[in-house]
């Protein structure tokens, strides 16, 4: 019979070491998850910890709230204590509607009678002294008119000048030390700049004494909208800004908080903002409130000695043109100021300052809109080639 110990020794020494290397085994896998929860636990437990995430949270809030403050918001600041908001009162005549029936007139007459009316509008205050910029139809026709500033002040105001063709008004308040909006360039605006549009819509300035703020880019540049009520409406700006009923009259600023326009029209078929509001350029506003401070009105008691036909099927066939469109001269009065310039008959004007012509109504509307002795820009085609000639909007002779 063999000696059975020394087989048991080893069988147990056997034993014990694969016992052994199973609990390494299971020791190095737990110990690793009951790190991972005390440092969980630690993490929401330990104060130490809750010192620093809560730093970490003001420091982040820090971060959200300086980032409110944009260019938007510091040009708001800055340009809102200009902005007014003017109430008018006109005086409305209109007729007794019996008195358009012969029977009732040969009795009563024709009867006329008066009514006072209530307008709203917005303005922008353009110096220290106390002058507003607004629409004519704004408070062109207001027998008062009331400005309310953005700190709770009123004053009456007084008409400085009006002028309706270019719906361009300027009052005048009796005051010092205004804050005030200064003038950019409208000629460098280019598509697609930020712009904000600021004004009193719907007379809130009675209620709350602070500006509407609403903000676009410039859509377009240059557009002519034709004749309103005997206002002409060109080279104007487009933008998606908001402009509602009461903004007329209020500044269109970039992102400097320069005045580069002046809201006046929405296209809406509900009277609603739709993303097409218009604004008359600045550059074009400047010349008209140095007349208006001057004189009190615009002068355009001009001639420019020019006969003109819009540009036909027979015209372009005659002088075989290709796609042109325009007017041609068909008539130059001698020593007339076209003459001085240089023009000739059958020259065709494309553009005017700029600005295309697309037959005679849109260049004889275009020239309302000029002023005595102010040079103007004719682009010309004359022989197939294009020509540039400057002409001088000389008074006309009485």
């Amino acid at each position: 019979m063999k000696n059975l110990k020394p087989i048991l020794i080893s069988s147990l020494v056997t034993l014990l070491i694969v016992s052994l290397a199973f609990a390494y085994y299971f020791y190095k896998n737990q110990k690793p998850k009951k790190t991972t929860v005390a440092a969980a636990q630690t993490a929401s437990t330990n104060p130490n910890y809750q010192i620093k995430d809560t730093l970490l949270n003001i420091e982040r809030n820090k971060e959200i709230t300086n980032s409110r403050a944009t260019i938007i918001t510091e040009t708001v600041f800055k340009v809102s204590p200009a902005v007014v908001g003017i109430t008018v009162t006109e005086i409305q005549e209109y007729r007794d509607p019996f008195s358009q029936d012969p029977f009732f007139r040969q009795f009563f007459g024709d009867r006329i009678y008066k009514r006072k009316i209530k307008g709203l509008g917005s303005g922008t205050i353009i110096s220290p002294d106390g002058y507003i910029l607004t629409n004519d139809h704004v408070a062109g026709n207001a027998v008062k008119t009331i400005v309310t500033m953005t700190d709770g002040r009123h004053f009456n105001a007084k008409k400085i000048g009006t002028d309706m063709t270019s719906d361009i008004c300027l009052l005048k308040i009796d005051a010092e030390n205004l804050p005030y909006v200064p003038f950019g360039n409208s000629d460098k605006i280019l598509i697609g700049e930020w712009v904000i549009a600021l004004g009193n819509p719907f007379g809130l300035f009675e209620i709350n004494n602070k500006p509407t703020v609403t903000v676009g880019v410039i859509s377009s540049l240059g557009l002519n909208l034709g004749v309103d009520n005997n206002r002409y409406y060109y080279d104007m700006l487009q933008t998606d800004a908001a402009i509602n009923s009461g903004n007329s009259g209020g500044p269109l600023v970039n992102s400097t908080g320069q005045i580069i326009g002046m809201n006046t029209l929405i296209y809406s078929k509900t009277g609603g903002n739709i993303g097409l509001g218009f604004a008359i350029p600045i550059n074009r506003i400047k010349p008209i409130i140095k007349d208006l401070k001057t004189k009190g009105k615009v002068d355009r008691n001009f001639w420019t000695g020019l006969s003109i036909q819009t540009i036909n099927e027979g015209i372009v066939n005659y002088f075989k043109l290709s796609n042109v469109q325009g007017v041609i001269i068909t008539k130059i009065a001698p020593n007339s100021p076209a003459e001085k310039a240089g023009l000739k008959v059958a020259d065709i004007i494309t553009k005017v300052d700029n600005i295309k012509i697309q037959d005679d109504v849109t260049l004889i509307n275009l020239m309302h809109t000029k002023e005595t002795n102010e040079i103007v820009t004719f682009q010309i085609i004359r022989k197939n080639k294009p020509l540039e000639k400057s002409i001088k909007l000389e008074p006309k002779n009485d």
